[in-house]
């Protein structure tokens, strides 16, 4: 039979490291508050969290490969809010920092989770930062947890 891992989400004693665009910071805040507050009910303290803002979404992959390389952190949770706008150049700009994040992580088997948001208005950002389809923030943070978790237990490197 084949060994089974789940992780439980408490987070005490793990360090996490928070990369957090500045451009649509309203709504980027409510994911970062979300999230800050969702890891402190899972234990963490104060002194494992740490905020860095950058610009722009498109920065946030090379903002995470800074925290990822530092070896400070179980894992790095990446927000940012990218809004259509007449030209397509927020999907250039979401895309670009998706495969961003997931090269950081898998160049380093550091947990970068993708708190990136990329919608057709503010009224999806808003129904998916504490609205009714739940909050992006809180749902990143708890499976940054639950990777660290699993990092530790079962660690590749």
């Amino acid at each position: 039979m084949a060994e089974e891992s789940a992780p439980e989400p408490d987070a005490r004693g793990r360090r996490f490291g928070l990369v957090a665009s500045r451009f649509n910071e309203p709504y980027v805040r409510r994911l970062v508050d979300g999230a800050l507050d969702a890891l402190r009910r899972r234990g963490v303290a104060e002194p494992d969290l740490e905020v860095t803002w950058v610009p722009g979404s498109f920065e946030l992959p090379l903002a995470a490969r800074w925290a990822a390389d530092s070896g400070r952190f179980d894992a790095v949770l990446a927000f940012g809010v990218v809004i259509r706008g007449e030209t397509e150049h927020f999907r250039l700009v979401a895309d670009a920092a998706s495969q961003g994040l997931m090269r950081v992580m898998l160049d380093t088997g550091v947990p970068v989770l993708n708190g990136l948001l990329a919608a057709e208005s503010a009224d999806q950002v808003a129904a998916r930062t504490g609205g009714p389809h739940g909050h992006r923030g809180v749902d990143v943070a708890l499976a940054a947890v639950r990777m660290a978790a699993l990092r530790r237990e079962r660690p590749l490197a």
